[in-house]
């Protein structure tokens, strides 16, 4: 799951749990835009913990120049 996906999951899942004032029978809209807000924001700390493993902070190398 990319970032974007993430954001629009936590994006729609804000719009269903707050906006939505609709009401189905047997399915509560609130708990659904809360269970995709938070699948949302696990898939974006996911997201960011692999892009940081694969490019972790650069390291300069010190060079060692003997004179003679």
């Amino acid at each position: 799951m990319g970032i974007g996906i993430s954001i629009l999951l936590i994006a729609a899942g804000a719009v269903v749990a707050f906006a939505v004032t609709a009401q189905l029978s047997g399915v509560d809209l609130d708990a659904v835009g809360w269970v995709l807000m938070i699948v949302g924001a696990i898939g974006l700390v996911w997201s960011l913990l692999a892009a940081a493993s694969i490019r972790p902070f650069a390291r300069r190398e010190e060079r060692v120049v003997e004179r003679p």
